[in-house]
């Protein structure tokens, strides 16, 4: 059913002047290469040293789902999340119980950047508690965008550029400690990928851990309004995760090879070695206190830059929710007059940032899997409805193939790491999904009402409060 956005005042518009290249740089840097090294103990842990092939894995996952975003995106070029394609493939309804459970991804997402940049910290400062780094990034990110929501491509890809760079030096330097005998004694081997200890439920078990880094390829579909043209949106959203993916297997192969055990990770057996990040730890390891330094320097660049945006993306996508009273609409939807940005969602998320004083990277990534998982899924199935049975293209060959069994591939495959997600992460997102579902109920008067419609990327200027040029986009 097609959505009405409201009326957006004279020069509010979203221009469109971002290329595949520029939307590309975006989705990697959303994704945060770095964070292959952050996740690379637990998930060495959890599939007995087989880090590259839980990721080729995922990657492989990660690839269908995205043909599906690109197919569905093409169709729908004025939306971009699961919860539009499925309110428009499928039902109104179906689509906010998508979406509401798809805000675990979003509201968390910001929390593990904040938890990366903990543990980077803790590393080099021990003797302060980890919950003060944990206040002062919240306090300094909260505060930058409560004042000012507005960031360019450019600087996005400045600081994705740098990380990448430091992490092609790392390669470099494993490459040479490789050639020299280190590690497994050579650069070329099949170990990172099989050995006699793997056990493909643990590989499994490693992939859905690892699901969480390709986050950011479907965040491209943000910038479907502001891209040079909607036909290059299929292509950015494959382009993301094929380089994303590439820079994870090389950068996971390498580190592999150099480090065959993750037990050099947790000295003395401590397991919070490898349950937070092990990036300064293998920068030391690698290349003494300077790499390290270097290397969590990315990764701090990264990460903010990270934490920056999907705070942001919150923010608006519930200020977008509260505008068409999804969400309150006097809270949700307020916008502050004199720094024009939705105060209080900047606040609120701020807020759920702070209880990274209390968890572990691990157990986010679980939960923020749970939430794109579903998105995931219901993407793959929005194919089929939308083309196949709304269109009716299921007639030849080619069809069936596009149209159906594509995207029954991406969702059974996306089946597979649903069975291995932490058990934590299920039972905390099916409450979250019951609690969306009560809601649903009261917001539609027990479905006797049109469920109101969200959509995150409709520009935010187009709230009746807001002055002409006001700074929330």
């Amino acid at each position: 059913m097609a959505t009405t956005a409201p009326a957006t005042p004279k020069g509010a518009t979203l221009k469109r002047n971002l290329g595949l290249w520029a939307i590309v740089g975006l989705g990697l840097g959303y994704m945060t290469p770095t964070v292959v090294f952050d996740t690379f103990g637990m998930v060495a842990r959890d599939t007995n040293n087989v880090v590259p092939l839980a990721y080729l894995v995922a990657l492989v996952v990660m690839v269908f789902t995205a043909i599906s975003y690109g197919k569905i995106s093409g169709a729908i070029p004025s939306a971009g999340s699961a919860y539009t394609y499925v309110r428009e493939s499928m039902h109104p309804n179906l689509g906010f119980m998508v979406g509401w459970t798809s805000l675990i991804d979003y509201m968390l997402l910001p929390m593990v950047n904040c938890l990366i940049v903990r543990s980077y910290l803790e590393a080099f400062f021990p003797s302060v508690p980890g919950w003060i780094w944990v206040v002062i990034y919240c306090v300094v990110v909260t505060g930058i965008i409560y004042l000012t929501m507005r960031g360019t491509s450019n600087v996005n890809m400045i600081l994705l550029v740098f990380s990448i760079v430091v992490m092609a030096v790392f390669v470099v330097m494993v490459f040479v400690q490789l050639s020299g005998g280190a590690g497994v004694g050579g650069v070329v081997s099949v170990q990172p990928f099989f050995h006699s200890g793997v056990e493909f439920g643990a590989v499994l078990a490693g992939a859905t851990i690892v699901c969480f880094s390709f986050i950011g390829f479907d965040a491209v579909t943000m910038y479907a309004e502001e891209a040079k043209h909607p036909r290059i949106m299929p292509k950015a959203i494959l382009y993301t995760v094929l380089l994303g993916g590439a820079i994870f297997l090389i950068s996971s192969y390498f580190t592999q090879l150099r480090f065959p055990d993750w037990n050099e990770f947790a000295p003395g057996g401590d397991m919070q070695f490898v349950e937070d990040s092990t990036l300064p730890i293998i920068g030391e390891l690698v290349g003494g206190k300077t790499l390290s330094a270097v290397l969590t320097a990315a990764g701090f660049a990264a990460s903010i830059a990270s934490g920056l945006a999907s705070h942001a993306s919150v923010s608006r996508m519930l200020l977008v929710m509260g505008r068409n009273n999804v969400l309150p609409k006097r809270v949700f939807g307020y916008i502050n007059p004199r720094t024009h940005t939705p105060t209080f969602n900047i606040v609120l998320t701020g807020a759920i940032c702070m209880l990274a004083i209390a968890f572990t990277l691990e157990m986010i990534a679980a939960f923020i899997n749970f939430g794109a998982l579903i998105a995931f899924t219901f993407v793959n199935i929005s194919v089929i409805a939308w083309f196949a049975y709304r269109k009716g293209l299921r007639k030849t060959p080619k069809d069936i193939f596009n149209y159906i069994v594509m995207p029954v591939i991406g969702t059974l495959l996306t089946g597979l790491l649903w069975v291995n997600l932490h058990a934590d992460a299920l039972i905390g997102g099916l409450i979250w999904t019951a609690i969306g579902f009560v809601y649903l109920l009261v917001i539609t008067r027990g479905f006797r009402k049109r469920v109101a419609s969200f959509d995150e990327n409709q520009p935010v200027t187009g709230f009746n409060k807001v002055p002409e040029g006001a700074d929330v986009d």
